[in-house]
């Protein structure tokens, strides 16, 4: 059963005069849920100043309690990252030398762009894949590009840039039929599961990795590796969890970075997820249960959003697909907010969660976390992307996927929304007179 909000689909269809191939997934669960913009780009601009041409329609519901910031948009179905105001007024555009983009792109303090880019030869293609990583200035030009893209792997989905300078970023491998069997798996087809690796841009050099099929749980065929418990194991993952014909078994969609404590936190969209990983391991500590700052090596030590994952049946389920961990650092990481898309229920909920002071990831217990505030609205569904981040003034900017942008305070109140028919990855607050926006000159 594929969700769909068909009043906003055909406006979407009418108004862009494009046609656009659904998305299909054998499991109710999931779906693919970024298949459908992928190949699709309009006419790329090249207005890189500002000319106050409004991007959207915009509505104040309550002006004095709208945040006064700009927004970095990235608008999939458009293939735009573009700075534009509450009033949704053009304020720059980032050119992108004709290339899709691959999901995420972020603007950087020195004002110039870290862009996920689709790969024109990459053989991996679920949606949301991309295959090179590029900087680029205000004018376009390329300043740094990795390609990670082969028949056997992929960047995909969303990177981030760490305090060192090295770029954390997201990957597919494909594992074989016979590697896939071996390792437990009941389906008989590839696999796909998902890794993160580390890249150095002053020498391109991968200096860490992490993979999901290190640390797999089954209990399907005694005699294949992996064996276990899956209930008396929350540290792994299993294998067997997902059941798409395609292969894509965990679609992790987004990935955020706490400095302080050198953690991961990773969404992974088809086991509905957020999963925690410890990056202060050497890789080959990763790659093992053994090592770290908290001595699990690559398992996780710690998950949330869906108890159901991993067998336990204390914990409440929370997510229904999830996308954009975003850890507040507002409230020095604290806390987390993650849209859950709501898929199964055709409701999109957004949720602040508290990060535990202690991580506890016992069997047969309830080891969510506290809820610190969730907003959801009969308006609010997006079954693909989409995200929030808090706001200085404690309010909240929403991204739902196929409408736009929300502005909510923590009362629950609608103060602001934009609207432009198209599919958006994701909005990024900026204050005015940030390092960011300061060295774009506007």
């Amino acid at each position: 059963m594929i969700l769909f909000d068909f009043n906003r689909f055909t406006l979407f269809l009418t108004f862009c005069g494009l046609m656009i191939v659904g998305c299909s997934n054998s499991e109710d669960v999931s779906i693919k849920e970024e298949e459908s913009e992928t190949s699709i780009i309009e006419e790329e601009s090249t207005n890189t100043v500002k000319d106050k041409e409004p991007q959207g329609e915009v509505s104040f519901f309550n002006s004095d309690l709208v945040y006064d910031g700009y927004i970095l948009v990235s608008g999939a179905t458009s293939n735009r990252v573009y700075l534009m105001d509450k009033e949704s007024n053009l304020l720059f555009d980032w050119p992108l030398n004709n290339t899709n983009l691959g999901k995420d792109a972020t603007l950087l303090p020195s004002g110039k762009l870290l862009a996920m880019l689709e790969d024109n030869n990459a053989q991996i293609k679920f949606g949301g894949f991309g295959g090179k990583i590029q900087l680029l200035d205000k004018e376009g030009n390329i300043e740094w590009e990795f390609i990670y893209s082969t028949q056997d792997y992929v960047l995909h989905h969303d990177a981030e840039m760490l305090p060192n300078g090295n770029i954390l970023i997201q990957t597919w491998e494909r594992k074989t039929v016979a590697q896939a069997s071996e390792a437990g798996s009941n389906m008989n087809i590839e696999l796909f599961p998902d890794g993160i690796i580390e890249v150095n841009p002053a020498t391109n050099e991968i200096v860490w990795e992490w993979h999901a099929w290190d640390h797999l749980i089954q209990d399907f065929d005694t005699t294949k590796n992996n064996y276990g418990s899956i209930a008396q194991n929350p540290h792994r993952i299993d294998i067997n969890y997902t059941q798409l014909e395609d292969g894509d078994m965990t679609h992790a969609n987004g990935l955020t970075y706490d400095k302080e404590k050198d953690l991961i936190y990773l969404s992974v969209n088809f086991f509905s997820e957020i999963w925690v990983i410890d990056h202060s391991t050497t890789t080959t500590e990763a790659a093992t249960s053994q090592g770290g700052n908290y001595n699990f090596g690559g398992n996780l030590i710690y998950r949330f959003g869906n108890p159901e994952a991993y067998k336990n049946t204390t914990g409440t389920r929370r997510f229904f697909n999830n996308h954009h961990p975003n850890l507040d650092f507002q409230n020095n990481s604290k806390s987390i907010f993650v849209f859950s898309n709501g898929q199964d229920l055709e409701q999109s909920t957004v949720y602040e969660l508290e990060i535990p002071s202690v991580f506890s990831l016992l069997p047969n217990e309830d080891n969510e976390p506290k809820e610190i505030w969730s907003f959801t609205d009969p308006e609010l569904y997006s079954p693909k992307v989409s995200g929030a981040v808090p706001l200085p003034n404690g309010n909240v900017l929403i991204t739902e996927g196929d409408f736009g942008l929300w502005e909510v305070t923590r009362a629950g109140e609608v103060v602001w929304k934009f609207n432009k028919p198209g599919f958006y990855w994701r909005g990024y607050h900026f204050d005015k007179d940030s390092p960011e926006i300061k060295a774009l000159n506007l």
